[in-house]
């Protein structure tokens, strides 16, 4: 009850929209602070931070020069070796220094993105991550965070005593660890968006707005090259967000885009302030 009503406090009636920094992390590489003013000139005033320990200075800088702020950040947590993603190795730096980054972008909640798929094939295996998250749970609150995870597909695609591996680790998480709810990738691991988002509840912190074509068969693995702006696709994304007025961030995101990658997120973040009101 106490987690409903902070939400509450914070969010009257809507979510706030955000954009993961992934999705233009090409851009930000090549002109970090441009790729950030150009989200400012959207409209935005919220990120979601990625890539961040390594230059945690220098997007803070730009963050307080277009009065941005960074809620959530991703950075892997559960394993503690280099991650192999579909799009490359993601680096792990110690936990402490990503709770330190966390603290001096303002982040609140510091969120694992990626798991791999052979790390969720068995009841053991989903033991081990939530077992995992919730130790790194206890050392981000001497940070003063918390922790939450973003699913893929095969979180869901995996089925675990017949029930979706992303329930069951939901299951084994302490109450204070949040989950980001990729809505796309949910979908296409063949869960119920708006019925998963009923039944994880308040643990919900977030969700990635993402849409596409939801075509037989597409994974994670395959990284989609046909994702569309949100309310183009086969994402019931607007459905979601009327049933949960109360969440408290809407996140922009795009793991790949074949137009202009500010003009998708223009589209993207249109489609939200339309649809939220």
């Amino acid at each position: 009850m106490a987690a409903t009503s902070q939400r509450k406090e914070r969010h009257v009636s809507k979510p706030e929209i955000s954009v993961q920094l992934y999705s233009i992390h090409a851009q930000l590489d090549a002109d970090l602070d441009g790729s950030l003013r150009r989200l400012f000139e959207i409209g935005l005033r919220t990120v979601e931070a990625f890539d961040f320990v390594r230059r945690a200075d220098e997007l803070k800088k730009s963050f307080d020069a277009y009065g941005l702020s960074a809620p959530t950040a991703h950075a892997i947590l559960i394993e503690n070796e280099g991650v192999a993603t579909p799009d490359g190795l993601l680096s792990v730096p110690p936990a402490e220094e990503v709770f330190a980054a966390a603290n001096t972008l303002g982040v609140q909640v510091v969120i694992d993105p990626f798991v791999a798929p052979s790390r969720w094939a068995t009841a053991d295996d989903v033991q081990r991550n939530a077992e995992r998250l919730n130790a790194s749970a206890k050392q981000a609150a001497e940070f003063g965070l918390k922790v939450g995870y973003h699913n893929h597909d095969h979180e869901f695609a995996t089925q675990i005593d017949g029930r979706p591996a992303l329930e069951v680790f939901a299951g084994l998480l302490d109450p204070a660890v949040l989950l980001e709810v990729d809505l796309y990738w949910a979908t296409a691991g063949g869960a119920d968006p708006v019925a998963l988002l009923e039944k994880l509840g308040d643990r919900v912190i977030a969700v990635h707005i993402k849409d596409g074509p939801m075509r037989p068969g597409i994974t994670a693995a395959d990284m989609p090259s046909d994702q569309q702006p949100a309310g183009q696709g086969d994402v019931p994304l607007a459905a979601v967000l009327a049933a949960n007025p109360e969440l408290p961030y809407a996140v922009i995101e795009f793991d790949h885009y074949e137009g202009d990658i500010f003009d998708g997120i223009a589209q993207s973040y249109r489609f939200l302030t339309d649809t939220l009101g």
